[in-house]
């Protein structure tokens, strides 16, 4: 049956890319509901850092919707009930290339207010860094870091509460349109439906995703807790940040760091690897992280991984002994150009795949460009794809800026 009175957006998937949709449709006065197929979200978006970053997030949209959604993070995060666990970001570089690498990205606009530091300020700003030896080190002041499994029903519920949306968990959308959404027990009625799939490439997004040549990631973290109680202050990042995230790989001395580190850590680059390290409230760190690509990755975790991963947390953070408390593995689907792929099928109707992992970090800037007609969308259909106009209903007077309360 329908829903009375219907609803002026219909989203399916409760992920943060959903939420940041329903936040920015509730911005707006409309009225939302959110369909889930799991009875809580247990996919990418718990099973990451927190870590909404945006130094190195490639140039242009991406980093302009860091910006954004850092600053939203900020604001909603005490609303909420969300802990802002800690703020900002040291990449330590001990290759002299990696140095090369920090300098030209500090000399660029998304370098703007981070700071090139000298391996014994380093050590004494940032003890827990092992910085013998370093070339030195980059430490930016935009990056907030929160707890995923916890933020995300947090933010869940201060949107049924606070924003009237109506959330219905453990139903998943089995066909959709541009006025509608069918779940197994009730078909909604809507204005605009927004598919918001994350890693499901073979649910009911599958017919404009199953020709675009889309692949999963995998990756797998861990959850330690250092034996000697040390604590980091900020996020900590190495060399082979440099060469993954694409702020800085795309800068021309990323090259040739590439090409060292094909030589002196070609079994983390096979594994793609890089290192990230957060803090967590009760002691213990979240650290990660590797990626291997396929249709539908292996879903067995590595030790030989999980051993790479740790051996760069050592050789970047002053700890010698780690208890390891969990191991998880994760999927985020990969592929094409963009960051994030929008897709308007029927006008109404839009898919929104973040393609880059970088969900957390931006999907308050994605959801904000989809409902103020900042995106171009792409028109699939049947074996076409073309560009389409921007989409979303005209802003009210309300500020995205600034959340209501």
């Amino acid at each position: 049956m329908y829903a009375r009175d219907g609803f002026d957006v219909v989203i399916a998937g409760a992920g943060i890319v959903g939420l940041a949709c329903a936040w920015a449709a509730t911005e707006r006065g409309l009225r939302v509901a959110v369909c889930e197929r799991d009875p809580r979200c247990v996919g990418a978006s718990v099973r990451n850092f927190g870590l909404v970053t945006v130094t190195g997030q490639r140039a242009g949209d991406t980093w302009r919707r860091a910006r954004y959604s850092r600053d939203i993070w900020a604001i909603l995060a005490p609303q909420a009930g969300i802990s802002i666990e800690h703020t900002g970001l040291w990449v330590l570089a001990r290759e002299a290339l990696a140095w090369e690498v920090l300098q030209a990205f500090a000399a660029t606009e998304m370098g703007t207010h981070c700071a090139l530091v000298e391996p014994q300020e380093a050590a004494r700003r940032a003890p827990w860094l092992r910085t013998a030896g370093c070339a030195g080190a980059l430490y930016s002041p935009h990056e907030l870091r929160i707890e995923s499994r916890q933020a995300i029903p947090l933010l869940s519920e201060w949107l049924r509460q606070v924003r009237a949306v109506q959330f219905f968990w453990g139903e998943p959308v089995l066909e959709a349109d541009a006025r509608s959404a069918r779940t197994p027990w009730r078909r909604l009625a809507a204005q605009q439906v927004i598919l918001c799939p994350g890693a499901d490439l073979t649910g009911v997004a599958a017919p404009w995703l199953r020709d675009l040549g889309l692949q999963l990631s995998q990756l797998q973290m861990l959850r330690v807790r250092p034996r000697n109680g040390l604590r980091l202050g900020s996020a900590v990042m190495g060399d082979l940040s440099l060469v993954r995230y694409r702020g800085y790989a795309d800068l021309p001395p990323a090259r040739a760091l590439a090409t060292r580190l094909a030589q002196t850590d070609a079994d983390s680059l096979a594994h793609g690897i890089h290192l990230i390290a957060v803090q967590s409230a009760d002691g213990s760190w979240v650290v990660g992280d590797s990626h291997h690509q396929d249709a539908m990755p292996w879903p067995f975790a590595r030790q030989e991984v999980d051993d790479l991963i740790l051996r760069h947390l050592q050789r970047t953070v002053a700890v010698d002994s780690l208890q390891v408390l969990e191991r998880w593995t994760g999927l985020y689907p990969t592929g094409g150009d963009a960051d994030c792929l929008l897709l308007a099928p029927e006008p109404g109707l839009y898919v929104v795949v973040v393609t880059s992992g970088t969900g957390a970090s931006t999907a308050f800037g994605i959801a904000d460009d989809l409902f103020s007609d900042r995106i171009a969308t792409t028109s699939c259909v049947s074996d076409t794809c073309a560009p389409s106009s921007s989409i979303g209903p005209a802003p009210s007077s309300t500020s995205a800026a600034s959340p209501q309360p």
